[in-house]
């Protein structure tokens, strides 16, 4: 166990710049952009300051969830980066040998690497999204200390909304790892054997399924198949009406509410199989690279 949470660590020490650097040097560039514009008076900060009196949790509200979906769209891009890449980098930096000599299988080192990506790189990312909430939270404060109409009270209406918030999105998180998770594992499983290759590859792969279905049963075109359609369906992200009726009442966001809603309108029978399908492509990967390194 101790030799599998290393080679998770491994990950996270050899990616950490798309992860963890990258992200907080994007967080550092944002606040002081903000500060910069408060500073030379691009941004009326009586007037910010006015609209957070009026409105200031569902101002606050929106700040904070628009933050945690552009991060949670820089992590699923950096995430098919990682899956694309890291399964082929034992290969590329001629250390396969030595991973070979370790007392662990090739399934349980390509395994290592999916766990990774479902836990310690997005976790980070999620550790960021907290840290780009706590700033936005601070900005809020201050801009109504500026008008006058800050006070202790508004203060922990605040940090409320900032847990039911980030409750949100770490849910939103694991239900969108969960259903991407067999694209994640196919991803993996073609690098193992391509290389940097697999990008292309897996987005190739579907049109060509399609191209194939539309060639041997019929169709207006090449993307009018089912298996087009099955496709599209199952790259939309988990979503919930919720949103879209909490925008339109004055009724405070309930992040319990969200989740549940979420969690019962995702197909968790697709979940399954999806899991089933990524740990299958990562076994035969798995087996290739033992049988690969062999010859």
């Amino acid at each position: 166990m101790k030799a599998f949470s290393a080679l998770i660590h491994r990950e996270f020490i050899e990616h950490r710049g798309a992860f963890l650097i990258g992200p907080l040097i994007l967080v550092a560039l944002l606040f002081g952009a903000t500060i910069l514009a408060f500073t030379v008076g691009r941004v009326d900060a009586r007037f910010s300051g006015a609209i957070f009196t009026l409105a200031p949790l569902r101002v606050y509200e929106v700040g904070f969830l628009g933050f945690g979906l552009g991060w949670l769209l820089y992590l699923i891009s950096v995430l098919i980066f990682y899956c694309a890449d890291g399964f082929a980098a034992d290969k590329r930096d001629n250390a396969m040998l030595f991973w070979k000599s370790m007392p662990i299988s090739d399934f349980r080192m390509l395994l290592s690497k999916l766990v990774a990506a479902l836990t310690i790189l997005p976790g980070t990312v999620y550790g960021v999204a907290l840290l780009s909430g706590f700033l936005l939270f601070g900005v809020a404060f201050t801009t109504m200390m500026i008008t006058g109409t800050a006070s202790w009270g508004s203060l922990g209406n605040i940090a409320g909304v900032y847990v039911q918030v980030a409750f949100a999105i770490l849910v939103t998180l694991v239900c969108g790892l969960l259903w991407y998770l067999p694209f994640m594992g196919v991803a993996g499983a073609l690098a193992t054997a391509l290389g940097r290759w697999a990008l292309p590859v897996s987005a190739l792969l579907p049109a060509l399924v399609s191209v194939l279905e539309w060639v041997t049963l019929g169709g207006l075109h090449p993307f009018d198949t089912n298996s087009w359609r099955y496709l599209e369906w199952r790259l939309a992200p988990p979503s919930t009406d919720y949103l879209d009726t909490l925008f339109v009442t004055d009724a405070p966001f309930n992040a319990l509410t969200y989740a549940m809603t979420l969690i019962d309108q995702m197909d968790w029978l697709q979940v399954g199989l999806g899991a089933g399908l990524a740990l299958a492509a990562i076994y035969i990967a798995s087996e290739y690279r033992r049988r690969a390194a062999a010859n």
